[in-house]
């Protein structure tokens, strides 16, 4: 099995781990990330690396939330543990690493057996890599200033405001009022609840957000909407789209 072969079975295998596991936390109504915010732990935003300060991206978010909640940490910094030996530390005998990958693309040195790109120029392979990383709790004997964590709290006088800017953006028509929140796909229209009948005015944002996920799939956009019902391979799917919509526009608005 070639290296290119051995890279596309790596990342789908690790794909449907997250998947498999996001769709049984779905139908189980246990999705670890769709929480208060305001919990006394992990302050509000994505996931970083701990050593370089870099954000986490794409499914690796996901990644990280899940094991973050599930574990309750109170961090949202993350290392390798050799990053961790760098840093003056360790991580402590008998914790468990969380998997996340690191995408990329390479130009093979023997390009006979790989045909140029549609440009002529030689064409790259993308890959995927699987390393560990453990959060900040997991260690132990870190200095002070790696261990701290520098993730800003939510200040909703400067997150809701940019959420309101980003939902005016879109277009959409929302409509507010009523007992229920959906999207109307035949009349392509959102129905959002007055904010006045939420407990904390950012679940009006996240609701908002959440339908706005649903409206992107209309045909006339992203046509992604499934025709099959709730329980459905495709409905869980599209649920997902929605739940990263209200998720991560919060996380990053501060």
């Amino acid at each position: 099995m070639g290296h290119h072969d051995k890279t596309i079975r790596t990342g789908a295998t690790l794909y449907s781990e997250v998947t498999d596991r996001i769709i049984a936390q779905l139908e189980e109504g246990t999705l670890p990330w769709v929480r208060p915010w305001d919990n006394g732990k992990a302050a509000l935003g994505l996931p970083r690396n701990g050593g370089t300060g870099r954000r986490y991206s794409g499914i690796n978010v996901l990644i990280l939330w899940h094991r973050l909640f599930e574990q309750g940490y109170g961090s949202q910094r993350w290392l390798t543990y050799r990053q961790a030996q760098a840093l003056g530390g360790n991580v402590r005998k008998g914790e468990q690493g969380t998997t996340v990958c690191y995408a990329d693309r390479f130009t093979p040195k023997d390009q006979d057996h790989v045909p140029p790109g549609p440009d002529g120029e030689p064409r790259q392979i993308a890959f995927l890599k699987r390393f560990t990383v453990f959060n900040i709790d997991q260690c132990e004997g870190l200095d002070v200033a790696a261990s701290a964590d520098t993730i800003a709290t939510w200040n909703p006088a400067i997150a809701i405001p940019l959420a309101e800017t980003l939902i005016e953006a879109t277009g959409a028509d929302i409509r507010i009022g009523g007992g229920e929140a959906y999207y109307a796909p035949q009349d392509d229209y959102i129905r959002v609840p007055r904010p006045e009948h939420f407990h904390e005015p950012i679940n009006w944002y996240r609701t908002a957000l959440h339908e706005l996920g649903h409206w992107t799939g209309h045909r006339s956009r992203l046509d992604r909407l499934p025709d099959s019902g709730f329980g459905s391979p495709a409905y869980a799917r599209e649920e997902l789209v929605a739940l990263s919509g209200q998720s991560a526009p919060p996380a990053t608005l501060q």
